[in-house]
C-alpha cells in the first residue's frame, strides 16, 4: 500500500521535478494533452482573443480613468485617444450608477457586462465537495467567446517550481511544458507579488495582482477556479493558450493576471484563456476538462 501511494505521488509530481524533466525532455514527446500542432489547439483565432482582451481592458481603463493620471502624463497621444473614448462612453452610460467627480463609475463586473454582455464571478460550486466554482452571473455568453483567464506566475521549462507545487492543485501545464501557477495562497502568492514588484516600471504596472484578493480589478481573472466536468456536468469551456504580442498596449498590461518568473528572458508573456464550447446562459456554472492540469 505504501509503495502504491509513493508511485501515485511520483506520477503526480514528476512533471514538476526539474531532474526528471531534464532527463526525459527528448524522450517524452507527449504532455498530458497531446496536440501534434499548436494551431490545432485553437478554438478561436488569436486575433479574436486579442481583440476581446483589448476591448475589455480598455473599458476597465476608461472606467478607472481618474486614477490613471501618472500613466497618461507620460503618454500624451494615448491620453487624447482615451479622452475621446471616455466622451463616447459617458454618453452611453446609465444614470443609475454612482458618480466620481462627474465621471460615471461602475464596478469591474458591471464594466464587463456593459462591454462584453456578460459577467462572471466566483461562488460555491453546484458540485458536492467541489468548493469554489465560477458562474455566469449576468447576461449571455455565445459559443466561441473568451469567458475567463487563468491567472498566475508563468514558469518555463526547468525553472524552479517544485516547492511552490507541493500540495498545489492549481498548476496548469501548457502543451510546450510551460507551467502556470494559479494558486492565490502561500508561497505561490508571495512569488507572484515579488515578481510584480520587480517588473513595475515607474507608474506602469506590468501585471495585475488583484486576482490574489477578493476584489478583482480584472473580473475575467477567475479561471483557476473553474471546476472539472463530470458525467452529470459536461464541459462547456476549454483552455486555449495565448501569447501576448509585444505590441500589446503598455497602459493596459496592468490588467494582465500573469507574470513571468524569470525577467531576463525576452519572450512573449504566456496566458491561458477559457473559451466557451457552447452558448452559456445566466446562472450556469463553467466546467472545463482538466486534461492540461498537473494535479
Amino acid at each position: 500500500a505504501m509503495l502504491r501511494e509513493l508511485r501515485r505521488r511520483w506520477r503526480s509530481y514528476k512533471y514538476r521535478f526539474v531532474p526528471w524533466l531534464a532527463l526525459n525532455l527528448r524522450r517524452q514527446r507527449r504532455t498530458l494533452r497531446y496536440v501534434p500542432e499548436s494551431s490545432q489547439d485553437k478554438i478561436i483565432a488569436d486575433e479574436d482573443v486579442f481583440e476581446t482582451l483589448l476591448k475589455a481592458f480598455k473599458a476597465l481603463f476608461i472606467n478607472d480613468f481618474r486614477r490613471q493620471a501618472d500613466i497618461l502624463a507620460l503618454l500624451p497621444e494615448v491620453k487624447c485617444q482615451y479622452l475621446e473614448l471616455l466622451t463616447v462612453e459617458q454618453k452611453r452610460s446609465e444614470v443609475n450608477s454612482c458618480t466620481h467627480q462627474g465621471q460615471l463609475v461602475f464596478s469591474p463586473e458591471e464594466v464587463l457586462f456593459n462591454t462584453l454582455g456578460f459577467s462572471v464571478s466566483r461562488d460555491r460550486s453546484s458540485l458536492v465537495s467541489a468548493g469554489t466554482g465560477v458562474f455566469v452571473t449576468k447576461g449571455f455568453v455565445p459559443k466561441g467567446t473568451v469567458v475567463s483567464m487563468y491567472p498566475g506566475t508563468v514558469y518555463r521549462k526547468h525553472e524552479p517550481i517544485f516547492f511552490q507545487s507541493l500540495g498545489n492543485p492549481f498548476i496548469f501545464r501548457c502543451i510546450d511544458g510551460v507551467l502556470i501557477d494559479g494558486n492565490d495562497k502561500g508561497l505561490s502568492r508571495s512569488v507572484f507579488r515579488s515578481c510584480r514588484r520587480r517588473d513595475q516600471f515607474g507608474p506602469f504596472q506590468m501585471s495585475d495582482e488583484s486576482w490574489l484578493t477578493a476584489t478583482l480589478k480584472n473580473p475575467l481573472a477567475v479561471g483557476q477556479y473553474v471546476n472539472n466536468c463530470s458525467h452529470e456536468k459536461a464541459a462547456n469551456v476549454c483552455y486555449q493558450e495565448f501569447d501576448v504580442p509585444v505590441h500589446f498596449p503598455v497602459e493596459l498590461k496592468q490588467y494582465l493576471p500573469n507574470i513571468v518568473y524569470s525577467h531576463d528572458i525576452e519572450s512573449c508573456l504566456r496566458c491561458v484563456v477559457l473559451v466557451t464550447l457552447r452558448d452559456i446562459k445566466q446562472g450556469e456554472e463553467l466546467f472545463s476538462n482538466y486534461y492540461t492540469v498537473v494535479s
